[in-house]
């Protein structure tokens, strides 16, 4: 298992981090999703650990990160403050950001503000939506919505006492719909059910969801723009970026590839066909290639 170091922020919080590989050369940021940890990116990391500085963190709420009181201490300004405050505290002049899931939807705001004065040089997306593309697709695509439709039951107060008694388990179990369910790891799992395990844990990562913006309309609301939409604010990337995307993903459709060319002009999409959600460790090989290239290229 990977050894982390206690790195405390300016925001106040202090992340577990996996950092690893020299320290002079070029520094990888690796942002995991929901429900997992620094571990979501582990063959990459030890893919690139030889010519990179890879920096892995449990971010804010999970593992023995710090996990604040409250909804509001989730809000994804405050998750993206802690990823330019570990840079800071790190001494990174600059990095490459990469992320899964919501560590993807992190990435894509830490690229987005980071831009502008060197800080971010490029970026990697795994599974995880454009912000402006996956609003529109929740109004006006039913099968993103029923898709999301678990993003509600992760809200729904209804369900603490379920958590309170079980953990994240039981969610996990309801809420997901999935007709084929990733298999995981077994030490990997043993590291997850430990920490799913824990109720104040699990409310921490369940607040990612809670305090998020994103509305998630239910299946009876109707279908389409309504009237005076418009997308989130949002610049557009003009650095280098990846996007890899499990084709078979249950949870993030592949129509949330449809339109990126308008929110990225260097633009890379890295279709992995026989991978779910989880592609990062579903089909490592596939997703160290396409890094393999496309960090080769971006040099």
């Amino acid at each position: 298992m990977s050894e982390l170091t206690r790195v405390a922020l300016p925001t106040g919080v202090g992340l577990d981090v996996w950092d690893t590989g020299p320290r002079d050369a070029p520094a990888l940021i690796f942002l995991h999703g929901f429900p997992e940890n620094h571990r979501t990116w582990r063959h990459q990391v030890e893919h690139l650990s030889d010519r990179f500085r890879c920096i892995a963190p449990d971010q804010r709420g999970y593992g023995n990160s710090s996990r604040p009181d409250g909804v509001g201490n989730y809000a994804p300004q405050l998750l993206v403050q802690d990823i330019f405050g570990l840079a800071q505290a790190l001494e990174l002049p600059n990095y490459t950001i990469l992320g899964h899931d919501w560590g993807g939807a992190i990435a894509w705001l830490v690229a987005a503000f980071g831009q502008a004065g060197g800080q971010v040089t490029r970026a990697v997306i795994a599974n995880a939506p454009h912000p402006a593309v996956f609003q529109r697709l929740l109004l006006t695509d039913p099968a993103q919505r029923a898709a999301s439709q678990y993003m509600r039951a992760f809200r729904d107060p209804a369900n603490d006492p379920l958590i309170r008694e079980h953990g994240l388990a039981g969610l996990l179990r309801t809420a997901l719909k999935w007709d084929d369910r990733p298999e995981y790891d077994p030490a990997e799992l043993q590291l997850l059910l430990s920490q799913w395990s824990d109720p104040d844990t699990a409310f921490a990562m369940l607040n990612w969801y809670r305090a998020s913006t994103v509305e998630v309309p239910s299946m009876d609301d109707p279908v389409g723009l309504p009237e005076g939409f418009a997308p989130p604010p949002f610049p557009k990337l003009e650095i280098p970026t990846l996007v890899v995307w499990g084709m078979k993903d249950q949870a993030l459709l592949p129509a949330n590839l449809e339109g990126l060319e308008e929110q990225v002009s260097d633009l890379t999409i890295e279709r992995v066909p026989e991978s779910g959600h989880f592609v990062t460790w579903e089909a490592p090989e596939a997703v160290n290639r396409a890094l393999d290239a496309f960090l080769g290229r971006t040099a």
